[in-house]
């Protein structure tokens, strides 16, 4: 995610120019941070790169949430994650041809953290592949009080066939390895990478992906 601290960092296009090359092939931004010219440059930057993209968001204003929806149309990404006014979002989308994975559970506040048990976030995902979403995106380390790995567990097993991302405050391989053993199809990581990078240290940022992508550790195991 070309993301720091739950927003899009201003540099994106010029960090993915440094990416070409290293395989990275799914890339996403979030809906606060940059301008609408902003994100189209990174669009077209992603585009560029033969990468698949993401939307994500994470405003919580029944109003701001369709209106992300709304841009991710504009914009033509492929992807939507986030947002729980599902049926709205999906009424919104129709024709588009975006693949649409909404959060489960009880998002809340900026960066966003999650409530609800494993129960409520089983019961979400079977209703979102009900309505016809791809699958769901879950904020598993973002939980408050439920045991993460617990969470993307319950999700797995509800989503059947539908994709499960894990988004959210990954920050080492161990993390990684335990997402993938529980289930989860793909996983977000941005702050991790990029927290304090400026173009000066593209190379390091650079180096990061390479080793996520590799399945290696950078720096004992975290790459913050």
């Amino acid at each position: 995610m070309l993301t720091c601290d739950d927003r899009t960092i201003a540099n994106g296009p010029e960090l993915l120019d440094r990416l070409a090359g290293t395989g990275l092939r799914h890339i996403g931004f979030k809906d606060v941070g940059a301008d609408a010219p902003e994100l189209r440059r990174i669009r077209e930057a992603i585009r560029g790169l033969g990468a698949t993209s993401y939307l994500e968001t994470v405003t919580t204003g029944a109003e701001a949430v369709l209106e992300s929806a709304r841009a991710a149309v504009d914009l033509g990404v492929d992807c939507l994650l986030g947002g729980t006014r599902v049926e709205e979002t999906l009424e919104i989308i129709e024709g588009s041809g975006i693949a649409y994975y909404p959060f489960p559970g009880s998002p809340a506040g900026h960066p966003t953290r999650l409530d609800g048990s494993a129960a409520d976030i089983a019961a979400d995902c079977r209703r979102f592949m009900a309505l016809g979403c791809a699958g769901a995106d879950l904020l598993a380390y973002r939980a408050r009080v439920a045991e993460p790995l617990a969470l993307v567990r319950a999700a797995r097993e509800a989503l059947g066939d539908g994709r499960l991302i894990v988004a959210g405050s990954v920050s080492s391989q161990h993390q990684i390895a335990a997402l993938g053993a529980a289930g989860a199809d793909a996983f977000t990581i941005g702050t991790a990478i990029l927290k304090g990078k400026g173009p000066a240290d593209f190379g390091a940022v650079r180096e990061r992906v390479v080793a996520v992508l590799a399945g290696r550790a950078a720096s004992a195991g975290d790459f913050a």
